[in-house]
């Protein structure tokens, strides 16, 4: 394992204007960890995925480029986000109660019609969307549609 046999999507970069407070943030009220950290010239970045994702993994990439160390750079709003499922309606809940009580919290949880299920959205410090939802299906209908038939 770990040769690349086939083109597969990995990754999603985002600029910050503070690589730590990111970090905080995604490794704080998501469930992604720390997988990479990286410094040359430019500035730094750091890979962030799922604790063990090893079979199919996901890198979100944030990237702070010195020229723009201190700004706001999100570019995933109003509505354009990053989508994260949780096994519980509950997790959706405790989530948005964390990310209200740090005030990061952009939509309070809400039940939305099929197939969208129950949701809540947090802002990054930069101000990109991070939607957390609950029965959404994504990552079962994906699984599903693939799934070993033996």
């Amino acid at each position: 394992m770990g040769d690349l046999t086939r083109a597969r999507w990995t990754h999603v970069a985002l600029p910050t204007g503070d690589l730590d407070k990111a970090i905080a943030f995604y490794t704080s009220l998501t469930p992604l960890v720390v997988v990479e950290r990286f410094r040359d010239a430019d500035g730094e970045s750091v890979w962030l995925s799922n604790d063990g994702q090893a079979e199919t993994p996901m890198v979100l990439v944030l990237v702070s480029f010195n020229k723009d160390r201190g700004g706001r750079l999100g570019l995933l709003t109003p509505f354009a986000h990053i989508g994260i499922e949780v096994p519980e309606r509950a997790d959706v809940e405790e989530i948005a109660e964390r990310a209200r009580e740090l005030g990061n919290l952009h939509w309070e949880p809400r039940d939305m019609p099929g197939p969208v299920g129950y949701i809540c959205a947090l802002k990054d410090p930069d101000g990109n969307v991070v939607e957390i939802s609950h029965n959404q299906r994504v990552f079962a209908t994906v699984r599903k549609l693939w799934a070993d038939p033996s």
